[in-house]
């Protein structure tokens, strides 16, 4: 025990020391030097450690109802209520991590500590299945079946419960700083960092696909075939690796380090708007003119664009208005309740145009999500033979998603992005809002693929008295479309996050692409609910119902959604474009 706390010591003095080595602790007066962003050095060991962390992640909790029921002995519904807890959970836990990363630790601590407790939290949960002490006793298949096993006690679920603990701390603080720690290494002043940093969201989205895949097949074949400590103790010491490997790139790093709570200035601006709501604002029809003439002292950071200042939302300058005793001798506020820079005004609009364009997208996830419900269901009635001798897993069958993802998102990345390059001059090729849109688009037709298939397969098993002899990969076309559909708009929301949210504000951003996942997982569950009450169409038996109308309502919301997007999307102000003031008078807002 003396030894494990000399390691722990040695492990925080470490991460003390080497995680400012390019950054001004707050709380030392230590001269530090400059390092230059390392760009594409610094990937391997950034998207290596979040590869092996999918890899683990994914590979421990997608087969988790199976393993609470099979080994724990859990019933059925207490076993998918405690995942889906544990899922709804890690998904929402990112915001949290996001507000410590930004506030408190910064992203290279939050990601050190977030990693180490998901580790621990992956170690105890292999020790259930190893230590026969922290399980029930056996039970026979007859026996389970019959309801008759002993399940776990009070003290065997208090150690299961220490490991979904350690492993959703772990997920708050890995998910939302991996890929921000990833575009700090990117210099976005250098045209090689700009065009680096277009690549390396594609290639992040590209190869965490490829590890959740890996994860959904390779690991869950050596639970249910091999053995159920290995198959947990494989992601263990995967993740062991990745932690390793985030470690051995720690004099590469670019360290940017927290500037406060955001939720702070984003309440005190509006609290100065509100004070001074009575105020008029100087030159209300000039952003340029009425920009002179508010609080807007420059700025500290290299790394913060600054924002000038726009009409939009424009009762909100009014928070930047100086006003006696406002500003102390030095030029510093004074009284940052009563006013604020403009700087501070311009990041809270940022996150007030965001809003729209993130709540758009959490419709098009719900088409997405169907890869994993009742397209499992429809596959069971389908002929799942790929030889006499290897028959598809169902709940393998929506890897053929995942497929489509990891092999377009190059050809995007290398072939179609340059091809869009020439046409429209950008070096994204096309806009943020852009590529989000097409995806809203392919999602919709994947419904109305899906629906169709669905009518030929229930006629089919209809005439064969319940199962159709139609090959699975019948399906094949609406997961692939589905696939690209998520290419387009997963990967576009994540850019867009990045780099619409102000620069100390991007750990927030990404923890919203988690949320985006489990709003459309509360959403879907909300839909299925009012038509399972309202209609026949979703039954038990799936052959009994109409699930192609599912598949079709969800495209007309997917058609409603894409319109209001296209108005949002119209009105939408990119970061830190300035306003064009035509010969007509009107104030213009260019559309990237």
């Amino acid at each position: 025990m003396n030894k494990f706390k000399s390691w722990f010591r040695i492990f925080v003095e470490y991460l003390k020391c080497e995680a400012f080595l390019s950054e001004k602790d707050p709380h030392s007066q230590m001269p530090v030097a400059k390092r230059k962003p390392g760009g594409w050095k610094c990937m391997p060991f950034i998207i290596g450690n979040e590869t092996f962390e999918r890899v683990a992640s994914f590979g421990l909790t997608a087969n988790f109802t199976v393993y609470l029921v099979n080994k724990l002995h859990m019933k059925q519904v207490s076993a998918a209520n405690l995942t889906n807890i544990f899922s709804g959970t890690t998904n929402f836990a990112p915001l949290v991590g996001a507000f410590i990363c930004d506030a408190y630790w910064g992203r290279f601590r939050t990601l050190a500590y977030s990693s180490v407790a998901t580790f621990l939290g992956m170690v105890v949960l292999t020790l259930t299945a190893v230590v026969p002490a922290l399980r029930p006793p056996e039970c026979t298949e007859a026996n389970q079946h019959a309801g008759l096993c002993v399940g776990p006690s009070n003290s065997q679920l208090s150690v299961l419960c220490i490991s979904l603990v350690l492993l959703a701390i772990g997920a708050g603080g890995v998910r939302p700083c991996s890929l921000p720690f990833g575009v700090d290494q990117f210099d976005p002043d250098t045209e090689n960092g700009r065009l680096g940093l277009n690549s390396f969201f594609n290639w992040y989205y590209c190869t965490s696909t490829a590890a959740v895949m890996i994860g959904m097949t390779v690991v869950v074949y050596i639970q249910d075939s091999i053995s159920w400590p290995i198959g947990f103790g494989v992601p263990t010491v995967l993740m062991f690796f990745a932690i390793i490997l985030f470690f051995l790139g720690t004099r590469l790093y670019v360290y940017v380090p927290p500037e406060g709570s955001i939720f702070t200035g984003v309440a005190q601006v509006l609290t100065a708007a509100f004070k001074k709501r009575k105020l008029k604002l100087p030159a209300p029809d000039d952003a340029e003119e009425q920009e002179g003439f508010l609080y807007n002292p420059s700025i500290r950071s290299s790394r913060v664009l600054r924002l000038p200042l726009t009409l939009q939302f424009r009762g909100l300058n009014k928070a930047a208005i100086k006003c006696e005793g406002d500003v102390e001798e030095d030029g510093s506020i004074a009284r940052p309740w009563r006013l604020c820079t403009v700087q501070q005004v311009e990041e809270v609009k940022c996150l007030i145009r965001i809003v729209p364009i993130w709540a758009s997208g959490i419709v098009c996830f719900v088409a997405l999500t169907q890869q994993w419900t009742f397209a499992v269901l429809q596959s069971l009635c389908m002929d799942r033979h790929l030889s006499p001798h290897f028959q598809i897993p169902a709940g393998s069958i929506g890897v053929i998603t995942l497929l489509a993802v990891t092999l377009f998102i190059p050809i995007y990345d290398q072939l179609l992005v340059p091809l869009a390059r020439r046409f429209t001059k950008l070096e994204s090729g096309i806009t943020l809002l852009q590529r989000q849109g097409v995806g809203m688009v392919i999602a919709v037709f994947s419904m109305v693929v899906s629906g169709l298939v669905e009518v030929k397969r229930r006629k089919s098993a209809l005439a064969h008295g319940g199962m159709s002899p139609l090959s699975v990969m019948w399906l094949a076309p609406q997961f692939i479309l589905m696939g690209i559909a998520e290419a387009f708009n997963a990967v576009g929301q994540v850019e867009f996050f990045n780099r619409q949210f102000p620069e100390h504000m991007q750990t927030l951003g990404t923890s919203l692409f988690n949320c985006s996942l489990a709003g459309a997982s509360y959403m879907s569950t909300i839909l299925v609910t009012i038509i399972t009450n309202n209609t026949s169409w979703l039954k038990d038996d799936i052959n009994a119902g109409r699930l192609e109308w599912f598949y079709y309502v969800i495209a007309i919301l997917g058609v409603i959604n894409l319109a209001c997007f296209f108005v949002v999307a119209h009105y939408y102000r990119y970061k830190g474009m300035p306003e064009i003031k035509k010969n007509d008078g009107e104030l213009h807002h260019p559309l990237l």
